[in-house]
């Protein structure tokens, strides 16, 4: 890892960069295979156009804008409870204690332009009315995280621009607790205090401290568990702990739960689905009772088809699949066997509840020896990875090292375009077209009567894929929007091809012209 000085070096000329190139110059990769526009100097409001939030509980947003910087904001219609500071684009207080929809226009400013954006605040009981979006550190750090490393990477989701394009939540996956056991000690025991309280190791000084630096930059905090004994790494989790555990992670300031499966395999009596709901519904209804709104993510890899019931027990989002890192690829990289079977959960996916296939792999990914590598996936293989992601309504979450972040990962992750069909408010994930050996044709009805069609081949060769508009339930004339490469293609009438390379994607938008 770098050094303080390594980073904080690298965090100001990484800045320099995407402001004055945005994402249009490559690391380590060709010209051509860059296709996200550099970002205009006006001002861009990015992320949802909804929110929901829970009555009288902290509210934290910081509003996703690209453009040259300094940036004015305001936000017209904005409740008397919450307050904006204009410089940063920070919404804080406290949501209205009355459940309601609350109809705001966001507005920001800069020497360059000025532009406006509808954003709704809907008080009640429901969290993620889009999918999340954020950074997760396991795929980067596995069981050697620190308070400095999460910090670290806090501050590069704002210099590197992630958070203008709506990436906020900074979460700490397996590995902060204390480990029964352990002889090293940063983690041995106790792993709790004399009131059951759980201790983070010695890694993290003060996790109360740290979820505020968070917040400072107006980011969100995400903190992991089990409902077993022990998480997956053996480290203390929250098996008969779950009502302390639920008020401490609320004290502490977190506001996203990942809660993993792990050991409460040789808890539950039986495979009956009651069982498998059973800790789920447990902390869901623990969490809805503190005095902050706390995200529930379960990740127990589709066990008992989650996907039927993860919201009546009180998820927001829930794994579907195993983890994407351990899937290995045999024709195709592992993220497609993943997708595809996420793909064909659409009935299930929708505002309050949403299907995970897990994290995005690209960029500096480390392993279970701290060792970290460049991502083995082919340019082509990302922009699909993304594409596919972003038709799924999926959450995104990046697991790669922030601080090794590149022009050419953030080109993947930071295009408005993509993000906005991931994040849009009629909350529908992509439908199946057509499935073969060699093509998969996904197709997602977008809030403004548009369609996001992605093309993807799977062979090894250049292959022209052909789309009728009426398997996306529209037709006529359309006009055909590249959202890559964020320009129009021309107007088309009832059917659409075009030559897509090998393992790549056109991902376009069918608009009335």
């Amino acid at each position: 890892m770098f050094s303080s000085a390594k980073s904080g070096a690298f965090l100001f000329s990484l800045s320099v960069v995407m402001i004055s190139l945005g994402c249009a110059i490559g690391y380590g990769q060709s010209m051509a295979e860059l296709r996200t526009p550099k970002p205009p100097a006006a001002p861009r409001i990015n992320g949802p156009k909804v929110y929901g939030a829970r009555p009288g509980h902290p509210f934290l947003y910081r509003i996703p804008c690209t453009g040259t910087r300094p940036i004015r904001f305001a936000a017209i219609g904005l409740p008397a409870s919450l307050k904006l500071d204009a410089n940063s684009g920070i919404i804080s207080g406290q949501t209205l204690t009355d459940t309601g929809e609350f109809a705001l226009t966001l507005e920001a400013s800069n020497a360059h332009g000025k532009t406006s954006r509808p954003f709704k605040i809907v008080v009640g009981a429901t969290l993620g009315l889009t999918p999340q979006m954020g950074w997760n550190d396991w795929y980067s750090y596995h069981e050697h995280l620190t308070d400095k490393d999460v910090r670290e990477a806090a501050d590069a989701m704002i210099a590197s621009g992630m958070a203008d394009y709506g990436y906020q939540f900074v979460d700490i996956d397996d590995a902060w607790a204390r480990k029964p056991g352990s002889t090293d000690a940063q983690l041995a025991e106790p792993t709790r205090d004399t009131n059951g309280n759980i201790l983070p190791n010695g890694r993290f000084p003060s996790m109360s401290e740290l979820a505020s630096y968070i917040h400072s930059l107006g980011l969100k905090a995400g903190l992991y568990s089990s409902p077993g004994p022990l998480t997956c790494a053996k480290f203390e989790a929250s098996y008969q702990h779950e009502d302390a555990d639920a008020r401490q992670f609320s004290e502490w300031g977190f506001d996203l739960l990942k809660y993993d499966w792990c050991s409460y395999g040789r808890i539950a009596r039986s495979k009956d689905l009651s069982e498998l709901q059973l800790p789920y519904r447990k902390m869901a209804s623990l969490l809805e009772k503190q005095e902050r709104d706390i995200v529930l993510n379960m990740c127990q890899y589709g066990i008992g088809e989650v996907w039927k019931w993860g919201r009546e027990v009180g998820g927001v989002s829930w794994r579907t699949t195993g983890d994407l890192g351990a899937v290995k690829g045999t024709t195709l990289p592992g993220f497609y066997s993943v997708g595809f079977a996420n793909a064909a959960l659409d009935a299930y996916a929708g505002p309050g509840g949403w299907n995970d296939p897990d994290y995005i792999l690209i960029g500096t990914v480390g392993d279970a020896h701290n060792i970290a590598k460049p991502t083995s996936l082919t340019p082509a293989e990302q922009y699909s990875y993304m594409s596919m992601w972003s038709l799924m309504a999926a959450p995104l979450f990046f697991s790669g090292e922030m601080t090794r972040l590149d022009p050419f990962t953030l080109n993947i992750l930071c295009n408005s375009e993509v993000i906005d069909i991931d994040q849009d408010s009629l909350g529908k994930q992509g439908k199946i077209v057509r499935k073969t050996d060699k093509e998969f044709i996904l197709a997602k009805p977008l809030e403004d009567g548009s369609v996001a069609v992605g093309l993807f081949n799977l062979s090894t060769q250049p292959l022209t894929i052909a789309f009728d508009f009426s398997d996306a339930g529209t037709g006529g004339k359309r006009k055909v929007h590249d959202v890559w490469r964020q320009k129009d293609m021309g107007v088309f009438t009832d059917r659409f091809k075009y030559e897509v390379g090998a393992h790549d994607v056109l991902l376009v938008r069918l608009i009335h012209p």
